[in-house]
């Protein structure tokens, strides 16, 4: 059945309004819904766990061998480190800022309890949402290394500058800041290569934090020992004052389009030493990475990430897109076509020479001559 030409007119508007609302939509979609995926976000729980690198070198310095009446000081070899981190978001948190926590342990798994306890650590920075930055207040953070008479943590204000826990929207292959928790400074991260684990692109950046005196960046005891000479294991008869130094050689692959860092890496080396540059007693040596529990799960989370910034920022705006353009035409030739007269009619008359009206309801002419 044919439409009336206001019908038609009628539809004409609803296609190309429905059409045009579905144009801006697909505009609108990737810049509102996409920057809110690019923030960081505020239920935020991430495991990750690191060992031994396979065949990699392994050794941990006895504490008890220090402090014996007898012997030098004994540092164990081929010794199974595991590494722990809990990440989460703790308050203060808004709309833009997000404050991570991160508790960090690095333990000997072949001792028991607190003997196996080798570093303990609580980090706390307040981050940008979108660039994974710190923000500029002071001071932005804090870490907690020790803990007080009621065995709580105590920590300090420590400035954090740099990346640390997530890479931004859009890695690029670039040099990035990236702030080393030990050593308490930032220190330039550099691009090496594009690569692929499990399947998955990744960028690959390495860090090398040099020779840092710990006594510098926390006075603690351990961190600065005066012993025999034959404690230590070197020449001499009277007490020698040794520093405690940490370098570190960071590898960590990102996913670059959501900066999730999917696998991460440590050659650490604490050393007792007179000197920066001549190691005399191995404090701490290994190598550690993320195990594949724990690249498979930030590989999910990357992938997660990818399907929705996909979904919202291409699918979702083509689809809309087309849909929109196609009401839009199909609307338009619409009404062109109910706004003119059907062919044949626009001539006729009734006998008394009056016009046709201009609907498309069946007209009858009538001879009134004969009546």
């Amino acid at each position: 059945m044919a439409l009336s030409a206001g019908t038609r007119r009628t539809v004409a508007c609803l296609l190309v309004g429905l059409g045009a609302l579905l144009i801006v939509m697909a505009l609108m979609i990737p810049a509102y819904t996409v920057g809110k995926l690019a923030k960081t976000p505020l239920d935020l729980e991430i495991t990750t766990i690191a060992k031994n690198a396979p065949g990699s070198e392994s050794q941990v310095l006895d504490a008890k061998s220090l402090t014996s009446p007898e012997g030098s000081a004994k540092v164990d070899s081929n010794v199974p480190l595991v590494s722990q981190r809990f990440l989460t978001v703790e308050e203060p948190s808004d709309a833009n800022e997000l404050t991570v926590q991160a508790g960090q342990t690095l333990r000997r798994i072949d001792k028991q309890g607190d003997t196996g306890l080798l570093t303990a650590s609580v980090d706390r920075v307040t981050i940008d949402r979108k660039t994974g930055e710190p923000v500029a207040t002071q001071p932005n953070g804090s870490i907690a290394v020790g803990v007080d008479k009621e065995m709580k943590s105590v920590a300090e204000p420590v400035q954090h500058v740099g990346l640390q826990y997530r890479f931004p929207l859009g890695t690029e292959q670039k040099t990035y800041p990236y702030f080393d928790l030990n050593a308490r400074k930032t220190f330039d991260i550099n691009f090496v290569e594009e690569t692929e684990i499990n399947s998955m692109k990744v960028y690959h950046f390495s860090q090398t934090i040099p020779a840092t005196s710990m006594w510098d960046v926390v006075k603690a005891p351990t961190n600065k020992l005066e012993l025999p000479a034959a404690k230590w294991g070197v020449e001499g008869d009277g007490p020698v004052t040794m520093t405690r130094y940490y370098t570190n050689t960071r590898d960590l692959w990102v996913e670059p389009e959501t900066g999730t860092v999917i696998k991460g890496g440590e050659q650490i080396h604490m050393y007792y030493a007179r000197t920066a540059d001549k190691p005399e007693v191995t404090a701490l040596k290994g190598n550690i990475v993320f195990d594949e529990n724990t690249i498979e799960s930030q590989i999910a989370v990357a992938k997660e990430n990818i399907d929705k910034l996909s979904l919202y920022g291409r699918i979702m705006p083509i689809v809309l897109g087309v849909l929109g353009a196609i009401l839009l035409i199909v609307g338009v030739l619409i009404g062109i076509r109910g706004g003119s007269a059907p062919a044949g009619r626009s001539n006729n008359r009734l006998a008394g020479g009056g016009p046709v009206r201009g609907d498309d309801s069946p007209t009858q002419v009538i001879d009134t001559r004969n009546l």
